[in-house]
């Protein structure tokens, strides 16, 4: 994973003289940020675009107004999605009690 995240131009780790990356504190954050916004639905190529309001020091993300943005539509996406899932949950019990009935 840590290679994919390089090729894709997400990760730059510093390398060793005898050629061995070399991934600092900073950069296993950065790491954990990327899974993190992947697992919640944004692609490499937005984590790309905002990457530099991901990286930091700290464990906030940097003040960036267009992550922002894209944070709050990714949370009306999952809203969204949970709300078919719900309404899916609902017809799926409605049959599995017309089933238990016979």
């Amino acid at each position: 994973m840590l290679r994919y995240y390089e090729t894709e131009g997400l990760l730059k780790p510093k390398r060793t003289a005898g050629g061995y990356r070399d991934y600092d504190l900073s950069e296993l954050r950065t790491v954990e940020r990327i899974r993190l916004l992947g697992a919640a639905g944004m692609t490499l190529a937005t984590i790309l675009k905002f990457l530099p309001c991901v990286r930091g020091e700290g464990l906030a993300f940097e003040p960036c107004d267009e992550l922002r943005d894209v944070l709050h539509e990714q949370i009306r996406v999952a809203d969204q999605k949970a709300a078919e899932l719900a309404q899916s949950r609902k017809i799926l019990q409605s049959f599995l009690q017309e089933v238990e009935r016979g």
